[in-house]
């Protein structure tokens, strides 16, 4: 991941609600299968297991995210535990195969919770983040992004 998608993800992340949290964590744990794909294909098994590592990582986030006195956090159990089998299984086999059937499961859950984020009217899970103001300084061939705010407490309540 390139340092200007990890701010991208940080940006959303500060400013997102709950269920917008989890959009975020499935399209991050998408990114990392597409990473995995491609360094099987590019037979590098160093950035094959960096992008497990890290799609492992998601989807424990996912996992522990789960209320499981709700009826829904059950079948999400066991969708995430066959995730992460198909997850191990594709590291140590180094085969594309498992990363595609992971992508055929998570991805229908983006979509269902993306349409469920944007009719959540909760307010962002951080409450004290930094203000970003885009598009109001351009560089030589570069759009900048100015943080305003920039307290010493800057995502914590004194």
């Amino acid at each position: 991941m390139t340092r200007e998608e990890k701010q991208q993800f940080t940006f959303r992340i500060t400013q997102a609600n709950p269920t917008q949290m989890v959009v975020i964590l499935y399209e991050m744990l998408l990114y990392y299968l597409a990473e995995a794909k491609a360094a099987v294909d590019g037979a590098d098994v160093q950035a094959l297991h960096k992008a497990v590592r890290c799609a492992r990582g998601c989807l424990n986030e996912l996992i522990q995210s789960l209320h499981m006195e709700y009826e829904p956090a059950p079948a999400l159990m066991r969708l995430y535990l066959f995730c992460l089998r198909r997850l191990a299984i594709g590291d140590v086999r180094c085969q594309a195969e498992p990363f595609q059937e992971i992508t055929q499961v998570i991805e229908p859950l983006r979509d269902a919770y993306g349409k469920i984020a944007e009719t959540n009217p909760a307010g962002p899970v951080m409450g004290n983040s930094q203000a970003v103001y885009a598009g109001l300084t351009y560089g030589r061939n570069t759009l900048t992004e100015n943080m305003a705010d920039q307290g010493a407490n800057r995502g914590m309540y004194a």
